[in-house]
Formats: C-alpha cells, sequence, structure tokens
C-alpha cells in the first residue's frame, strides 16, 4: 500500500559499520530509519503516513496518540498533525515532570495537547485514550501504544523490500527493538523466510510480546497479501530495570556505538536493542551479514533521567 501523505525520506540509507562489525564480531550493517525525516526521525514515520491516510480518509480532524512520557511515536504523531492542518492529543504515562526534556519539549512545540495519565499501564492508557475519543467525538482519530496496527505495520512490509533492494539479496539477520511490536510484525510478513528477525524486548508490554507479534504479523501479511509468516518470532529481553530505565548493557552499547561509528543510539529503545544485538553476537548467535534497524529515538537522550552516559 503506498500512501498518499508523504512524510518519509525513502530509502533511509543503509550504512556498513565497520569499526563496530570487528568489535563484535560480524557484518553489521546499520538501516537508518532514524533518518526518515519528519521530527528528526524514526520508524514511527512510516507507520504515520498510513494512519495518516486513514484519518484524513475519514475526515478526521484530531489525532490521539499515547505512550511513555519520552514516547516516539507521540513526539511524531504531534508532528504529524502539524504538517496536516489537524489537532494533536497525547496521553502520556505517570505524572507530570517538574520541567520538560527531550520528547517533551518538543511535543509542545508541535501544538499538543498533553495529558499524564497517572500510569504506565498501557491497557489503562489505551483505555484512556478511547474515552478521550468518545469525548471529542466522531472526528477524533484514536491510535494505540505506538501507531502499531496491521495497518500501521504495512508501512515495514514495504520497508522490507526496500532493504533487499538496498542490499542486492536479503541479510541472515534483523535485528530491532520491539516496544509495541509493530515494526517487528511488518518486517516478518515484507522479509523472506530465509532472513531471521531477532526483536529485542525493551518495555515488557503486557500481552507476551510473541504472541503479539505473531498475531500483528499474520494480520499484516494478510493485509498486503502475502503468505503469513511460519513459526513463532524470535524475541530476547533486554528491558533491564524496565521501560525507559536505563541499564548498564545499555550505557555501554549507547557508547560503544558513538565511539566507533558516531552512531547516536537513545537509551530507551536502540541502546537496549543493540545491547541486545551485541550480546547475541559475542554468544555466537548471530553469523552471516546483520542489519541493524535503528529506529530512532535521538531527543531522549537530552532527558534528565539520562545525563550520564
Amino acid at each position: 500500500m503506498r500512501p498518499s501523505t508523504r512524510f518519509v525520506h525513502a530509502p533511509t540509507p543503509l550504512d556498513e559499520a565497520p569499526r563496530l562489525s570487528a568489535e563484535i564480531g560480524v557484518r553489521l550493517l546499520v538501516k537508518r530509519d532514524d533518518q526518515t525525516g519528519l521530527a528528526l526521525g524514526g520508524n514511527k514515520a512510516r507507520k504515520l503516513e498510513l494512519l495518516l491516510d486513514d484519518a484524513l480518509a475519514r475526515g478526521c480532524d484530531t489525532l490521539i496518540a499515547t505512550g511513555g512520557a519520552q514516547s516516539n511515536f507521540a513526539r511524531m504523531a504531534a508532528a504529524a498533525a502539524a504538517r496536516c492542518g489537524l489537532a494533536c492529543h497525547l496521553v502520556l504515562s505517570g505524572s507530570p515532570p517538574s520541567r520538560r526534556t527531550g520528547n517533551l519539549v518538543l511535543d509542545r512545540l508541535f501544538g499538543a495537547t498533553i495529558e499524564f495519565a497517572g500510569t504506565a499501564h498501557w491497557g489503562r492508557l489505551e483505555e484512556r485514550v478511547r474515552a478521550l475519543a468518545s469525548e471529542l467525538g466522531p472526528r477524533a482519530y484514536p491510535m494505540p501504544v505506538g501507531g502499531s496496527t496491521a495497518r500501521g505495520a504495512l508501512a515495514y512490509v514495504a520497508a522490507a523490500d526496500e532493504l533487499v533492494a538496498q542490499l542486492g539479496v536479503a541479510p541472515d539477520w534483523v535485528v530491532l527493538a520491539d516496544g509495541s511490536g509493530g515494526t517487528h510484525a511488518g518486517l516478518l510478513a515484507g522479509l523472506p523466510p530465509s532472513v531471521r528477525v531477532l526483536g529485542v524486548d525493551v518495555a515488557r508490554p503486557p500481552v507476551p510480546l510473541v504472541e503479539h507479534v505473531a498475531r500483528l504479523a499474520a494480520e499484516t501479511a494478510h493485509l498486503a497479501g502475502r503468505p503469513a509468516p511460519a513459526g513463532a518470532p524470535l524475541v530476547v529481553d533486554h528491558a533491564g530495570p524496565g521501560y525507559g530505565a536505563i541499564s548498564e548493557e545499555c550505557r555501554a552499547a549507547v557508547r560503544l556505538a558513538a565511539r566507533t561509528e558516531a552512531l547516536l543510539l537513545d537509551p530507551v529503545y536502540t541502546g537496549k536493542a543493540m545491547a541486545g544485538l551485541i550480546a547475541a553476537a559475542r554468544a555466537r548467535r548471530l553469523s552471516g551479514t546483520v542489519v541493524f534497524w535503528h529506529t530512532g529515538g535521538a531527543p531522549a537522550l537530552f532527558a534528565d533521567a539520562f545525563e550520564e552516559f
């Protein structure tokens, strides 16, 4: 499905990472979806093209998004709404901070109305989104955590084709951060069965991630007219103390990527995903050509909670 609402600067670069490859012992390339172009980039821009198409086709005038206080999806939803002349309401986890940093600065800059829900439970956040949509009326467009619907995940079926076209052949492995599972599901639906897609769980969502990604991948493949992926998705847990709580393995991965490739990773998603990749490579679980799918998130480097690296 080709979106008519266009935000993404595609194809995003596919970069060799020779110094980092030498450190971890596998050939590593980086798919730069941190450079998608909307609001400092990130994987959510691809999903939002399709979700905005749907919202505009329905005559909606307001987007409602939810996530953590430093949610990349919330930041990019606010930016997409601004680009399309829509209002945006964000339902964020926890309580209002004493000052706004990182993504919260950008949420406000893009004109979003921000509500802190007093909870980090995904189910309760999405309940509040549905209630707010009811309050705002039929022209509101509610979206789940991460925009992870089959429609949104379709963007990563096309992105999988983009990757194979750039590389000339299918890679052996793709490794990425798994939060709400939509990017993983889309890649599973789009890549050849020979490619092993490893999701690094950074959030421990309330529904088991393997189960959620499998269901969403099957729905996405059906929408795309492709065969349903076989077997259970591959997922490893590197959430550490929890979603948005940095681990020492994440700190080390962020430093290593910066000091070998000048590659910026964030402490919520891609830093933990790189920590998972490094652990798998050093345990000799990875071989051949490995693609790290960089999903963005650099604004979180400038949040108070992550000052020390």
